[in-house]
């Protein structure tokens, strides 16, 4: 039996660009209103997005309802798989060093650099959770970051919130700058070009985002007293992505960088010290108004009713009250073993990664389509054809439905190989490891499922045409287009949680509205992928992720009020940015590549 094709239509309401754009971004206005107005736990609001998309996509688009749920069903497993598969192996590899102490010597090392929580806010959310982010991308950073900051005394809110801001300027560099290498390959731009382009408007953005977290931190007084070491970091990160993506090496940009500002900032507090030092008190480590709660007094977390919260606020992590972890620490003094033992882990991973990708006897070639087979890590991968899915754009051509099952060279399974090493490294059993990941999974369980539904709702506003009639309208703007293309990215990671997927979405689009708008097409491809990174901290895959990591799973609503100011702040900038860029005024900074035929 051949299954008809569907083929989209991008102005089903009226023939209308605009009318149809209305009722195409109903499922994210609807989502982001169950999450900030209504508060409703991350997993439930996606679901209810996720059954207005089917809705809008067979009653407007008339697309078929089992290409409809099929498209859910896509989307949902590529949520699965890379994407949590990366999350799950990441915290499984922290909760081994939280299972046998050594994270603890870990927080010690980080706090020995400084005791000020806004220097450790900068060093642990901005530059390790770079590294982080460069390393394995996916909401790694923001999960493994949260715990940490909460082991040092961090409320677990606020080391979610800092967390989420931080993972801003590294992003589009994630993963072995995975998001560009996507953008290249859907724009036939080289990556080299892409790279270098990003790396002149993402470092720009790394100025300020020190100064935000400091701000976040402790507010004014933390700005006019730990604005020294806030701008040597975001300086010193900004220089090296900068000179990376420009001239060395753009997969590795976000490791450089974040190595150098680490180093810098160590450097410059061995001379600097601010005039007084900030640490929240244990009365303090209770939700803030925002909760609107009702406070008893016991520093417990409350729901809105009044009655105790069953979550109770509690990470992952273990936590002793503020005072009684830093008498705990001034009376501990770890060997030079144990500190090697607890950086052990992530020494282990910067290694599998650089094996893994930057050897190419290891590495290898991916398949180049559906049936070929790879070298290398490649061997076992396999492309395949998604059952049932048969999509057609506008103009006939056909829509790429294919599912990717890279088993080696994914992320999350090099971070699996890394766990087994640690495991090796830190004296851990398999008993006692299989233990940690049995926890892991349920620890993460909401996350993943909320994951999974926000990717099936994104693949159904693609599949269905509704994702394309917004990036049209937006792209009608003509030459205001340079000052609206970070919002497109921004859209898209917003939706997707992943510049990769983004860029994949809007890459192609990006280069065929700078073509009719005449601008550059470098610079608009770079901009859906600058602009994303800034949708990041609103995707509800990254807040359940922060929520699942500090124990707040179903508050994800609370976190999205926190970060959606700075989110479209930061966005506005960069809009600007991209405009400027576009101008007389810097269009000196625009790398200049041959015409590409959209």
């Amino acid at each position: 039996m051949i299954l008809a094709n569907y083929q989209q239509d991008y102005t089903p309401v009226g023939h209308s660009l605009g009318l149809s754009s209305i009722i195409a971004i109903l499922p994210l206005l609807i989502l982001f209103v169950l999450l900030g107005v209504v508060r409703m736990k991350a997993w439930l609001a996606s679901l209810i997005s996720l059954a207005v998309a089917v809705v809008l996509a067979v009653a407007v688009y008339s697309m078929p309802l089992a290409d409809a749920l099929n498209s859910g069903l896509l989307g949902a497993a590529f949520g699965f798989f890379p994407i949590m598969w990366i999350v799950i192996n990441a915290i499984w590899v922290y909760n081994l060093t939280v299972e046998t102490g050594h994270f603890d010597v870990l927080r010690r090392s980080f706090a020995s650099i400084s005791d000020d929580q806004r220097v450790q806010a900068i060093l642990i959310a901005f530059s390790f959770g770079a590294l982080m982010e460069a390393l394995a991308g996916f909401g790694t950073p923001v999960a493994i970051s949260s715990v940490m900051l909460i082991a040092l005394g961090f409320k677990p809110l606020k080391a979610a919130t800092v967390a989420l801001v931080a993972n801003t300027a590294p992003v589009a560099f994630g993963a072995i700058a995975v998001p560009i290498t996507t953008l290249a390959g859907v724009t036939s731009l080289p990556v080299d070009d892409l790279g270098a382009m990003v790396g002149r408007q993402t470092p720009v953005l790394a100025l300020f985002v020190p100064l935000a977290l400091v701000f976040i931190v402790d507010g004014r007084r933390g700005l006019r007293q730990t604005w020294p070491p806030a701008v040597v970091c975001g300086v010193s990160f900004a220089v090296f992505q900068y000179l990376s993506a420009n001239f060395w090496s753009v997969p590795l940009a976000d490791i450089i960088a974040a190595l150098a500002s680490v180093l810098a900032v160590l450097a410059f507090t061995r001379v600097w010290h601010a005039e007084e030092t900030y640490q929240e008190s244990a009365e303090d480590d209770r939700p803030d108004g925002v909760l609107g709660g009702v406070d008893d007094g016991s520093g417990r977390p409350r729901t809105p009713d009044g009655a105790p919260d069953p979550a109770g606020g509690e990470s992952v992590a273990t936590r002793l009250p503020t005072r009684a972890r830093a008498d705990t620490d001034r009376d501990t003094h770890d060997s030079p073993l144990d500190v090697f033992k607890a950086y052990a882990p992530y020494l282990a991973i910067i290694v599998v990664f650089v094996l893994a990708t930057r050897v190419p006897a290891i590495t290898g070639k991916p398949p180049a389509g559906v049936g070929a087979t790879g070298t290398g890590l490649e061997s076992v991968t396999h492309i395949v054809n998604w059952p049932g899915l048969h999509i057609l754009k506008a103009n006939g051509d056909p829509v790429a439905t294919t599912f990717k099952l890279n088993y080696l060279s994914a992320a999350g399974t090099l971070l699996l190989i890394a766990g087994l090493i640690s495991m090796v490294l830190i004296q851990v059993g398999p008993r006692r490891a299989l233990r940690a990941y049995g926890r892991t999974l349920d620890q993460l369980k909401f996350a993943v499922l909320t994951v999974m539904l926000v990717l099936g709702l994104g693949y159904i506003m693609n599949e269905s045409g509704e994702t394309t009639t917004l990036g049209l309208w937006v792209a009608g703007a003509g030459g205001a287009f340079a000052f609206l293309s970070p919002i497109l990215g921004w859209l898209g990671v917003a939706v997707t949680g992943s510049d990769t997927s983004s860029n994949s979405l809007f890459g192609a689009l990006q280069i065929t509205a700078a073509h009719q708008a005449g601008l550059s097409p470098t610079l608009m491809a770079a901009a859906n992928s600058s602009g994303g990174v800034l949708g990041k901290m609103i995707s509800p895959q990254n807040l359940a992720i922060a929520a699942a990591a500090v124990g707040f799973e179903g508050r994800e609503g609370i976190l999205f009020r926190r970060v959606i100011v700075w989110s479209v702040v930061f966005m506005f900038f960069m809009c600007v940015l991209v405009y400027l860029q576009s101008t007389p005024v810097l269009d000196w900074m625009v790398v200049k590549t041959s015409a590409v035929t959209p």
